[in-house]
């Protein structure tokens, strides 16, 4: 065989196995569909993945049927879960971590989205967070995230804790947040997209996106149950590929990802779409889906300060062997042509 001839055989081999060796995770001709339930904890921007995946029919690509499901509020999603009721959830790993912490059978196995969601949006006449200052910033109810994140925020600009006013509002609805900053009991309201598209649109200003604090926050996430990982581990490795792959489509179809989110958050202006879009799909996008274990440490610490009980280690609460496998299979750096877009973190 000529040197011409072995070099043109090795080229078709390599272009005949790279899609076989680069995703491992596709059924095999004939494979059944594997049957699962997927939750969401709420309706939210931050899970557009996990819509744009469903409006696009990535889980049949991977052998997965899916039944879609809306339980509202973290306690009953976990209480799902750990059931085997649903055999995957999608919400916020600050709602989800303490109850994993105190013994509920299910673990967190991938991290699309990192970082802080919130913005501050502020009345006309306020442009710059120091015009805050002695001023009433709205939040959500007290004891949460917010507090603590506002505290750092203000730390940030050097002000006293007494130089900008807290004044919470007894809601876990930020519509309710908003709608008491266009009452007047505020001169700003911590938010999150897409409603700072309303804020805009209404004229108020938005004036610091929280996320530049740069605190290594974990937002949505996936979870799953013990028996899942024991006994299905393959169906959690492709609900991860799947996962990531959409978060690709997302980068690479942006129009098609925000009509995902319109349909799923009945968006009807344009300027909403493209707030959720470059919140969730571009400024706090984790491609590699891996948990930052330090970021769960000081959350479990949180919550024992807090007063939660803390039965499990932290290393027995989420798993990063799913998300892990996706760059040691090569599935990842197939999916993005080289080079993994990297988290700051």
């Amino acid at each position: 065989m000529t040197r011409l001839r072995r070099a043109g055989w090795l080229f078709l081999w390599l272009v005949c196995a790279r899609p076989l060796l680069a995703n491992p995770y596709l059924p095999k001709p004939g494979e059944p569909q594997s049957p699962i339930r997927v939750a969401a904890c709420a309706i939210s921007g931050g899970f557009i993945h996990l819509y744009t995946a469903l409006d696009h029919h990535l889980f049949d690509k991977y052998g997965l049927r899916v039944e879609f499901l809306l339980v509202s509020g973290a306690g009953l999603s976990l209480a799902a879960l750990s059931a085997n009721e649903v055999q995957f959830v999608y919400c916020t790993a600050e709602g989800m971590i303490p109850s994993l912490a105190a013994g509920a059978e299910a673990k967190m196995i991938a991290s699309p989205l990192l970082g802080l969601p919130w913005v501050v949006v502020a009345r006309k006449d306020i442009k710059r967070f120091e015009d805050l200052k002695g001023k009433n910033l709205l939040v959500m109810r007290p004891g949460g995230t917010q507090d603590k994140v506002v505290s750092a925020l203000i730390q940030k600009f050097g002000f006293g804790a007494e130089d900008i006013k807290l004044r919470h509002i007894a809601t876990s609805n930020q519509m309710d947040v908003y709608t008491s900053l266009q009452n007047d009991l505020g001169q700003a309201a911590l938010i999150m997209p897409p409603l700072d598209a309303r804020a805009k649109h209404d004229g108020f200003n938005v004036i610091y996106h929280l996320d530049d604090l740069e605190v290594p926050a974990v937002y949505s996430s996936v979870f799953t149950n013990d028996r899942i990982i024991r006994e299905r581990p393959a169906t959690a490795q492709k609900f991860t590929a799947v996962i990531a792959e959409s978060i690709h489509f997302a980068e690479k179809n942006a129009d098609k990802a925000k009509t995902s989110v319109s349909k799923f958050l009945d968006l009807k202006e344009p300027e909403s779409a493209q707030s959720a879009y470059d919140a969730y799909a571009k400024r706090l996008v984790n491609p590699r889906l891996l948990i930052p274990a330090g970021r769960v440490f000081k959350t479990l610490e949180m919550a024992r300060q807090s007063g939660a009980q803390v039965r499990r280690k932290p290393s027995e609460i989420f798993d990063n062997s799913f998300a892990e496998h996706l760059e040691r299979s090569g599935f990842l750096k197939e999916l993005w042509g080289g080079e993994i877009p990297a988290k700051k973190w």
